[in-house]
């Protein structure tokens, strides 16, 4: 019973956490509308979720979608169309206890450059966003909801905690439901100083610093992005 109630009362912390960070994102115009959504695990089973059509600003905690194992809704409203996106990051990085998606500005412009490395969105500009953020890969465009989105986060193989997607926003992966937040608006920051920086030749870390910052602070980066 102890044990129950523990977490019943777990849960409803998740809840209202959801709701404070959401609106938090959305009075600071990080996600217009109804765009964006939050998901995050539970530690019984299953995940809590943003419903469709749902501004982040204006959430109830009793309305979250909560989904099983298998996705399905079991109370709530209906979830987000985009719990294959959610699903599929859960389901390949399993470090992943939380999901930040957004339609924030710099990122959606980022994104929509011609230059831009899947592998690489943004190069080593600052280290928070290597420590925070890791290496970010960019995705083709999809419609929001296509299953394909799905399919191709399921092809990074849980390398990358921070994505893009093409013509739409950043998703990103956090072992807490704060470390997820921060660590997409350090990757709207970073976006933003490279659109600012644009075209002016700015000095990146070297490769010599990036190495210091992996091995100080333990930054994980993809195969191949280490210096």
């Amino acid at each position: 019973m102890t044990a129950m109630r523990t977490e019943t009362s777990n849960e409803t912390r998740l809840r209202e956490d959801i709701c404070r960070f959401g609106r938090s994102l959305f009075e600071r115009g990080l996600t217009p509308g109804s765009s964006g959504n939050i998901s995050i695990r539970l530690d019984g089973g299953g995940w809590l979720v943003t419903p469709t059509n749902a501004s982040l600003g204006f959430l109830d905690p009793a309305k979250l979608s909560r989904l099983d194992d298998q996705g399905r809704l079991v109370s709530g409203d209906a979830p987000t169309k985009e719990v294959p996106l959610h699903t599929a990051l859960y389901d390949t990085r399993g470090s992943a206890r939380a999901i930040v998606h957004l339609h924030s500005t710099h990122s959606v412009a980022l994104s929509m450059l011609p230059e831009i490395d899947p592998r690489a969105a943004l190069p080593p500009m600052t280290a928070y966003y290597l420590m925070k953020c890791g290496a970010t890969a960019l995705l083709p465009y999809c419609r929001p909801g296509d299953p394909a989105v799905a399919d191709a986060i399921k092809g990074l193989a849980g390398k990358y905690s921070s994505v893009l997607l093409a013509n739409h926003g950043p998703v990103v992966a956090g072992d807490t439901l704060e470390a997820a937040v921060f660590a997409t608006e350090e990757l709207e920051e970073t976006a933003r100083l490279y659109l600012l920086l644009r075209g002016m030749n700015p000095r990146y870390l070297s490769p010599e610093q990036v190495n210091d910052l992996v091995k100080v602070f333990g930054v994980a980066l993809p195969d191949g992005h280490e210096h």
